[in-house]
C-alpha cells in the first residue's frame, strides 16, 4: 500500500515552522494554515487574481495557502503571501504596486498574524 505522506522537505519545514510559531506566540492563525497545508495536494486552493481583486481593498495583507494564478486583473496595491505564484500572477501583482511574499516571509514579518486575510 502506498503512503500518503508529504515528501517535499520545503513544505514539511514550513508546516513545522508554522506550528512552532503558533505555540510560541499563541497565534491560532499559523496553526490553521499548517493544517490547511497538511491536507492532500489535490484540494490545495488555486486562486485567480480576479477573485483576490473582488474581495480585497487597497493595502490589504492576503494569505493564500496554495497557488495564486494570473487570470484577471488587479486594480489596487496588495501584499500577497502564498505557497506558490504563477509567473503571470507575480508580474501583475508587482505591476499594480504590490509585493509577493512566501508564507515563511510573512510569518517572520508579522509573527502575531495581525491584519491577515485568508483567501482560498
Amino acid at each position: 500500500m502506498k503512503n500518503n505522506y508529504k515528501t517535499n522537505p520545503r513544505l514539511l519545514d514550513l508546516i513545522s515552522g508554522l506550528k512552532e510559531q503558533s505555540r510560541e506566540k499563541q497565534v491560532p492563525l499559523w496553526r490553521d494554515i499548517a493544517r490547511r497545508l497538511e491536507r492532500p495536494s489535490r484540494i490545495t486552493p488555486e486562486v485567480n487574481l480576479s477573485r483576490i481583486n473582488r474581495y480585497t481593498k487597497d493595502k490589504d495583507l492576503i494569505l493564500v495557502p496554495g497557488k495564486v494564478l494570473g487570470a484577471g486583473e488587479l486594480n489596487h496595491t496588495l501584499t500577497v503571501a502564498a505557497l506558490n505564484f504563477s509567473e503571470g500572477a507575480r508580474n501583475k501583482i508587482i505591476e499594480a504596486g504590490g509585493s509577493c511574499l512566501s508564507i515563511k516571509e510573512l510569518m517572520e514579518r508579522n509573527p502575531e498574524g495581525s491584519r491577515v486575510r485568508i483567501i482560498g
